[in-house]
């Protein structure tokens, strides 16, 4: 588990300091929480195992540790549907399954929300992050994800929680908020189950 104590709104431990970790996320970004770091020996190889090794069943302690997060009481109210982060069609179909999207449908039975699958779609195939600068994430992932056709007036007014296994600066997660934002969304909150370290965490 991350150590408290934390952010409010980003769930970073702050060490009794300044929450620097805040400053990688937009305004129109309520709330993001995250069950432990990432990499260790422990989570990591959870991750790895449900993302390369086929062990999906992972996502389902996955998902139970991210219900049993503390959350802002206007985040429990408001939130309408999970939106897990897309993976490029040809990575999905190597891997056989998006990891968000088995996350997600899994928190989305323990939390009593929908799970919207086909909201978001990647509009191009990107580089993989592992091992780029975070200026490089971004640009990355910059304008790579679209609202589908169609779907932009589920998405007007409501605030939804975006789902993924790991944020590490949150390049991936902000491009996907950014979609929704431009769509209508009120706002939006992330829930992930690893979270890289920043520059001074221990």
């Amino acid at each position: 588990m991350l150590p408290h104590p934390q952010c409010a709104r980003c769930g970073h431990p702050t060490q009794g300091r300044r929450c620097r970790f805040c400053e990688l996320f937009p305004p129109f970004i309520r709330a993001v929480r995250s069950v432990c770091w990432v990499p260790h020996e422990v989570s990591s190889g959870v991750v790895h195992a449900l993302k390369y090794h086929e062990w999906q069943n992972a996502a389902l302690g996955i998902a139970g540790r991210i219900a049993r997060l503390a959350w802002p009481l206007d985040v429990l109210a408001e939130r309408a549907a999970l939106v897990p982060v897309p993976l490029a069609p040809v990575r999905e179909r190597e891997r056989g399954f998006n990891q968000a999207q088995l996350i997600a449908d899994a928190l989305a039975v323990q939390w009593g929300i929908p799970v919207w699958s086909q909201l978001l779609m990647r509009k191009r195939a990107t580089e993989t992050q592992t091992r780029l600068t975070p200026g490089e994430r971004s640009a990355n992932v910059h304008r790579a994800f679209d609202v589908c056709d169609g779907m932009s007036e589920s998405v007007r007014g409501r605030h939804l929680v975006l789902i993924d296994d790991v944020i590490t600066t949150g390049a991936t997660l902000n491009a996907c908020a950014a979609a929704l934002f431009d769509a209508g969304a009120r706002t939006i909150s992330y829930a992930t189950f690893g979270r890289a370290r920043a520059s001074g965490d221990k």
